[in-house]
């Protein structure tokens, strides 16, 4: 692809920004060296990578691959079996650090299965624990060696240590007696070619004697390394030589078992540095908030939202591009500063960075295609001061364009054949156009001529598209509109920079008719879009209310759905509860009877208990009455039958249906003792009884508890004749039955046996007996028959 357009559409920027995203300096340089790509696979592979980084910053935050330095010198002099320094060792074990910080950062994806097009390379990170131990034991930074890198060097060094106290001790010892003396520059110890001096003024060089290794500037000192630590410092200038040999041997050593490492090491660096370029990509998506696009070989070009990636995001406005689907030029107008030529920049620099392997800025589901050319002739000197040089210039780059454009070129003019007469210039241009149409190319192409908006009005597969301009505030919006050609509306923007309301006019009435209908209409073209525009944004409001209220009610039933179910719930415990209290007031009540029936009754006691269970019964029966279920809205009248039971809503009262509705839904309802005229509307039908008469109840339950109070566990038969003792017998078991008595004691003697037998073909007969027999000694044997009563 050609250079030249990378500079035009500011592709360069892109990839300077990228590059100051990258750690390394070989993740630097690969950045920078980033070309767009015509090989399709490549470029999927490379979107995938930039997918992964960023999906993996969005989770994680930025990998942070800092520390990394160029080890390709370090390797080649390896793999000739070179020794390292102490600096080029310290950078392996930075790298090595580098490895461990990026393991760590790849094992903080939580499921144990993930794996994505980055994996393998953090997979095969090796991060040589032996060798990294090694080298931080022996070096401490780059410039010094550990003491216990090897036992030799720990001696030597322990020598060291001593001569050096020893040459000071005795340093000190002179320069106390050549200070009393008046001989010394300055009573320090000074160190003059690795030997230790004395500073010695000139005129008494002669009183020290030793060796003069240096002087002062002026010569008013001399620095003198006195007799009696010569063989000291000799010693200690032979120690320096051994330890600077064993530490070479040390560095000789590691580097050996740094050879040994060297293909875990390059790959190491290789898959680092690799992160490092993705990683940048990955980042500048994030700050760009970009997506991957989709591509095809189809010349199809189809941007949502698509921003200008060197532009403020909070301030540029998004704009919508089709292009090589319905149509393969497109030519855009409209007023200067307007967004034509950053519509133009958009189109040709996003399909640079795609084909390059970034995500562009834009929303999901954009797409580019695959050129394998973009050209661009775009002018920065938009005045009035183009002469014939600037077009000649342009007219140039436009013949090399000429000359190589297939229909897999990509191509950009901004204001084309301007410059020259605008007849000559617009004939030119739709000249120039037509050609490279009909090569395959797809063009974009910004001007202000009306003859190229009429040649996109007529022409197949040629549209307008303009970029908007408010004229109640003279001002551009922005936004590119496809399908409307635009309007240059130079009198607005003069007017409105200050020019004079009389010129204008006059210039107007310079313009010949056909140029001003032909402005007329797209002046209405505009007001109709504009009015279309607001009747869809008005539409588009409505829709989004319906399916807010749609929500809103579907969200409704589920909640009245779920308070039903909850009073369902609520209702079946309520009536659970209330069948526990009633068995345990049933089971305390029947105890009690027994009791009765053995022990004398206290009969007040009784009362208040039957009072207490009444009171119960009342609650209850008010509780069921108040949750009658009424059916609301009565709206046909042949639901209504004399005598069913309604709720008057406007009298709130329950009353009885006495007539049926006439036409106008009016009847008479009879409310205890008053009879009322309503309408239908004011009706609900009640579904369930209202509570029973308490009357009732209350005379069972006394009733109940009359008999519980005088019914005996014994009748006495005896004297009676058959009939009258079976007479009585039988109001007995009645009363002794309902009294809930588990069994009876019936004295009817022996005599002849006629009773007892009369007494016993009824018990066979009576329901109510489960069984009977004849009384035991003690029970009044044959004369008394026991019943016991069915449960």
């Amino acid at each position: 692809m050609n250079h030249k357009v990378f500079k035009t559409l500011e592709y360069d920027k892109i990839v300077e920004r990228l590059s100051a995203l990258s750690y390394t300096e070989s993740g630097k340089q690969r950045c920078l060296d980033l070309k767009p790509s015509y090989d399709l696979l490549k470029i999927q592979d490379m979107q995938e990578e930039t997918e992964a980084a960023m999906l993996r910053i969005i989770r994680h935050g930025k990998l942070d691959l800092s520390g990394i330095a160029d080890l390709h010198a370090a390797m080649k002099r390896l793999s000739v079996g070179g020794v390292l320094n102490m600096t080029e060792l310290q950078n392996m074990t930075k790298l090595l650090e580098v490895v461990r910080r990026s393991k760590r950062y790849d094992s903080e994806e939580k499921d144990p299965e993930f794996h994505d097009c980055l994996s393998d390379l953090f997979f095969g990170l090796s991060d040589v624990p032996e060798l990294y131990t090694e080298i931080t034991r022996c070096i401490i930074s780059e410039t010094e060696m550990a003491d216990d890198a090897s036992p030799a060097l720990k001696a030597i060094r322990r020598k060291m240590h001593s001569i050096n106290d020893k040459i000071h001790e005795k340093m000190n010892e002179l320069i106390i007696k050549a200070g009393q003396d008046g001989i010394l520059q300055d009573n320090i110890i000074a160190m003059r070619n690795g030997r230790y001096c004395l500073s010695v003024k000139a005129d008494s060089k002669a009183r020290v004697p030793g060796m003069v290794h240096d002087q002062s500037a002026k010569g008013s000192t001399f620095f003198i390394e006195p007799l009696a630590v010569v063989n000291l410092n000799n010693e200690l200038t032979e120690l320096e030589l051994d330890e600077a040999a064993e530490i070479e041997k040390i560095l000789a050593f590691l580097s050996g078992l740094a050879t040994t490492h060297i293909d875990e090491l390059r790959a190491d660096f290789k898959n680092l540095t690799s992160l490092d370029f993705i990683f940048a990509r990955g980042t500048l998506a994030v700050s760009m908030n970009a997506v991957k696009p989709s591509f095809n070989t189809n010349g199809i070009i189809k941007l949502r939202s698509a921003r200008h990636p060197l532009l403020d995001e909070k301030i540029v406005v998004p704009i919508d591009i089709e292009l090589g689907d319905a149509f393969d030029l497109l030519v855009v107008t409209g007023p200067n500063t307007g967004g034509k030529t950053v519509s133009l920049k958009t189109v040709g620099l996003l399909t640079l960075m795609g084909q390059a392997g970034l995500h562009i800025p834009t929303k999901e589901r954009s797409e580019l295609s695959l050129f394998e050319e973009v050209y661009a002739d775009i002018g920065d000197e938009q005045s009035i001061e183009q002469n014939l040089s600037t077009f000649s210039s342009h007219m140039k780059n436009i013949v090399n364009i000429e000359n190589v454009a297939n229909e897999k070129s990509l191509i950009l003019f901004d204001e084309l054949c301007a410059g020259t007469d605008p007849t000559e210039g617009a004939a030119l241009a739709i000249s120039i156009l037509e050609d490279l149409k009909g090569r395959g190319a797809r063009l974009m192409v910004t001007t202000h001529y009306a003859e190229l908006k009429l040649y996109a009005l007529t022409t197949p597969r040629v549209e307008n598209a303009c970029c908007e301009f408010d004229v109640a505030t003279l001002s551009p919006t922005y936004k590119l509109l496809i399908g409307v050609p635009g309007k240059s509306n130079a009198f607005a923007i003069s007017q409105k920079l200050g020019l004079k309301s009389h010129i204008i006019e006059d210039a107007s009435r310079r313009l010949d008719k056909e140029d001003k209908d032909f402005e007329d209409v797209l002046s209405d073209l505009e007001e109709k879009r504009v009015a279309l525009n607001t009747s869809l944004d008005e539409a588009k409001r409505a829709e989004d209310d319906i399916v807010k209220l749609k929500e809103s009610l579907s969200k409704k039933n589920d909640d009245i759905a779920e308070r039903r179910k909850k009073l369902i719930e609520e209702a079946t415990i309520e009536a659970n509860r209330i069948l526990s209290e009633a068995k345990d007031l049933a089971d305390e009540t029947i105890r009690d009877f027994n009791r009765y029936r053995i022990e004398t009754p206290d009969l007040k006691k009784m009362e208040e208990k039957r009072a207490a269970l009444r009171k119960k019964m009342d609650a209850q029966s008010d509780a069921v009455a108040a949750k009658a279920i009424v059916t609301e809205g009565i709206k046909d009248p042949s639901l209504l039958h004399i005598g069913d039971t309604v709720r008057v809503h406007s009298l709130n009262l329950t009353g009885t249906v006495h007539t049926l509705p006439d036409k106008s839904g009016n009847l008479f309802v009879q409310c205890g003792i008053m009879r009322s005229n309503v309408n239908i509307s004011d009706l609900s039908l009640v579904t369930e009884n209202l509570k029973p008469e308490k009357k009732t109840a209350k005379r069972s339950v006394v009733t109940g508890l009359s008999k519980a109070a005088s019914i005996h566990s014994e009748i006495n038969l005896i004297g009676m004749t058959s009939d009258e003792a079976i007479a009585h017998l039988d109001k007995y078991i009645d009363d002794a039955y309902v009294s809930h008595l588990e069994s009876v004691r019936i004295v009817h003697g022996k005599g002849t046996g006629t009773l007892r037998s009369a007494v016993q073909s009824y018990l066979r007969k009576c329901k109510y007996v489960e069984s009977f027999r004849a009384g035991v000694f003690g029970e009044g044997d044959a004369g008394v028959t026991i019943a016991v009563f069915k449960k």
